[in-house]
């Protein structure tokens, strides 16, 4: 229940990320849940691998590469949803940053 329940803010986060920036169109809310799934999925598998692969630039940069991963998986989503586009890197790292933002102060939040 904890996943769907995170599965949701994380959809909502995205269509209200989508409405603020205007370099990231977002299709509705059908497309937000289906990112949500995408980028669960893709931070699952992908994202560790990126990580260990990265890892003595993530050194060399004090951890900060690790937002450059977390854009190329915006991007990667990008290229695997009809509903959901991003106007290039930058855009892509915003997005990202404040989708993070979002997430962890629901996990705040909700104690965990």
């Amino acid at each position: 229940m904890g996943f769907i329940i995170k599965l949701l803010f994380t959809a909502i986060a995205a269509a209200i990320s989508a409405l603020i920036l205007p370099g990231v169109e977002l299709d509705g809310a059908v497309s937000a849940i289906i990112l949500a799934l995408v980028l669960a999925f893709l931070n699952a598998l992908v994202r560790p691998i990126l990580v260990i692969l990265t890892i003595p630039v993530t050194i060399v940069t004090l951890g900060l590469f690790l937002l450059v991963i977390n854009a190329l998986i915006i991007l990667l989503a990008d290229y695997l949803l009809a509903g959901f586009h991003v106007n290039g890197f930058i855009w892509a790292l915003i997005f990202s940053l404040i989708l993070s933002l979002v997430t962890g102060l629901i996990d705040v939040i909700r104690g965990y």
